[in-house]
């Protein structure tokens, strides 16, 4: 058992749980929350804080700040705590209750954006607050996970050699994409590997990450309301497009066999799954990054007053939203894209 004395030291890299027997498909799901933070996003939090400390950019008497819809904040709060910095965390209305009272309760502000910024939406008004906030006060350090490369670079030193050394015979990676971080990072790294590895991008409906226009997003995580500045499209060879909907069916099916996880994590395994219904699966060796669990989302995925609230003009039964079989669908509610 390891002996640890900062929280960010622990991080279970190597567990994978094998969807085959809920979904019909053999895919291994790669679990990023088993650490202090509960997310994948404790490895770039942990890789953008050295790096600016390192850089002589993050000094004593600093004040982080960052944008965030929830798991990063909370990662950021956990290092900042552990190293005696104070974080402000800006973040808008669809962060989970959870993430904002975890946030606060290691020692954090958290400021929450309520109303949009024209064209940018909620994305683009939390972006001008930080940069107001930073014009204001040099004490404040902004680590900017949208442009930041060591975003990408925790994932390309950490993440893609970890699933290489599991599955030595990988085919296809299923990665979620936000910031693009780990999907950059992990295509970066197996674009030099000894094979072939297909990379697909599993992005949210009404995101605008791939060119499409912002809609309606309610589950924070994935998906973004302008392209990523790190996002390099010749790095990606498909992308799959999921609707909410089929997120929280997702969850519901994990969840019915014991596995709670997050939002993030349901939009991979439904694109995924319907990736797979679409091809040839015979003898292919395929794995999809779990970014998070699902504690956070008690009171929006996985409640049923919520799902109403937010889904009840569009599905008549909430319990056929939560409840419906991933697998008895139909491949046609997700859609992919060939770069």
């Amino acid at each position: 058992m390891p002996v640890i004395s900062v929280p960010q030291a622990f991080n279970e890299e190597d567990l994978y749980v094998d969807l085959e027997s809920m979904f019909g498909h053999r895919l291994f799901l790669k679990c990023e929350g088993f650490n202090f933070a509960g997310s994948i996003k404790l490895k770039a939090a942990n890789e953008m804080v050295e790096s600016a400390e390192r850089s002589g950019i993050l000094t004593k008497g600093s004040i982080l700040v960052e944008s965030s819809s929830g798991n990063l904040g909370v990662a950021l709060s956990m290092i900042a705590a552990c190293k005696g910095y104070s974080f402000v965390c800006v973040t808008d209305s669809r962060c989970n209750l959870a993430s904002r009272q975890m946030m606060e309760a290691l020692g954090s502000q958290v400021h929450v954006i309520s109303h949009e910024h024209g064209s940018g939406g909620l994305l683009g008004a939390r972006l001008a607050y930080l940069r107001a906030l930073c014009a204001a006060d040099d004490r404040y350090v902004w680590l900017s996970q949208y442009t930041n490369p060591d975003n990408w670079k925790a994932h390309y030193f950490t993440t893609a050699p970890a699933i290489a050394r599991f599955f030595p015979e990988l085919d296809v990676l299923f990665v979620g994409v936000g910031t693009t971080g780990t999907l950059m990072g992990c295509a970066r790294w197996f674009r030099s590997w000894h094979r072939r590895v297909r990379i697909v991008a599993v992005d949210s409906v009404g995101s605008a990450i791939f060119g499409d226009p912002p809609g309606r997003r309610m589950i924070p995580g994935l998906g973004m309301s302008v392209r990523p500045p790190l996002l390099d499209e010749s790095y990606v060879d498909e992308v799959v497009r999921v609707e909410e909907a089929d997120t929280i069916r997702a969850c519901g099916d994990l969840a019915k066999r014991g596995f709670l996880f997050g939002g993030s994590t349901g939009t991979v395994v439904s694109g995924a799954m319907a990736w797979l219904e679409c091809h040839e699966t015979s003898g292919l060796t395929s794995v999809a990054i779990a970014p998070d669990l699902g504690e956070r989302y008690l009171d929006t995925v996985y409640q049923p007053n919520w799902v109403r609230t937010v889904f009840g003009d569009e599905e008549t039964d909430v319990s056929e939203v939560l409840h419906r079989d991933l697998a008895a669908r139909e491949p046609s509610t997700a859609q992919g894209w060939i770069l």
